[in-house]
């Protein structure tokens, strides 16, 4: 009789704990505890919990590693707004990057962290709430240094840009404006001493660009585009 009941129990809770995983309300949206499984296999793709069809706390995805289930992204849903914060992950369960999103939108800050397992920084960037670059991104050396510092505006390079070298010494700089190199352009080599400079004007070289040897003048080149119209002054 004993054994009767205890069967009976087991079988209460492993039907009440059915029950529990990807289960509906009753408007048929998604509710409770979710788990779900790559197709034909008993591997997790994705766990976590919904409320009345809306994603709620800490969402866990993987990846199928023959047969293994690998993490590769969680999502932790904001209680008062429709971000979530998001890490990604390589197989070896280092971060790759980590920021905010709505829905697939990348919005806010985002990080990226070089392949070296110290989650140095390797990228940082700005997306506006139309998950658009917006605003300065900068990528920096393994050392920590500053590799590039530039900005953007609605995905478009916008301003200056500036390339340094691993010691910290100033490499290039650029100006762009909504994309195109638009602006002053100057050239240094590895010392810091400038080596070249001229103007873009719409992604071309325009005017005239000066060349530099030992710090000295020794070439100046005119990148200018003179009108072929014979009616028109020279």
């Amino acid at each position: 009789m004993k054994q009767c009941v205890l069967v009976m129990m087991v079988l209460m809770s492993a039907t009440m704990l059915g029950q529990t995983l990807n289960g509906f309300d009753s408007n048929g949206k998604r509710h409770g505890k979710w788990k779900k499984n790559f197709e034909g296999t008993q591997v997790v793709r994705y766990e976590g919990e919904f409320s009345h069809g809306q994603e709620v706390g800490l969402f866990k995805f993987y990846k199928n590693i023959k047969g293994v289930p690998v993490l590769t992204a969680t999502r932790q849903f904001h209680a008062n707004d429709d971000l979530a914060d998001v890490t990604f992950y390589a197989s070896d369960g280092r971060v790759i990057s980590e920021g905010l999103m709505r829905g697939k939108v990348y919005i806010g800050p985002w990080k990226y962290y070089h392949n070296n397992n110290s989650k140095q920084l390797m990228t940082l960037e700005h997306y506006n709430n139309k998950g658009e670059l917006d605003g300065k991104k900068f990528i920096y050396y393994p050392n920590g240094q500053i590799a590039e510092q530039s900005f953007y505006k609605a995905n478009k390079l916008d301003g200056e840009a500036v390339w340094y070298s691993e010691d910290g010494v100033l490499i290039k700089k650029y100006h762009y404006v909504l994309g195109e190199l638009h602006g002053e352009a100057k050239f240094y080599d590895k010392a810091g001493v400038l080596v070249a400079e001229g103007v873009y004007r719409k992604d071309k070289k325009h005017g005239i660009w000066k060349y530099y040897e030992n710090g000295e003048l020794k070439e100046e080149k005119d990148f200018t585009v003179r009108s072929k119209n014979p009616y028109k002054k020279k």
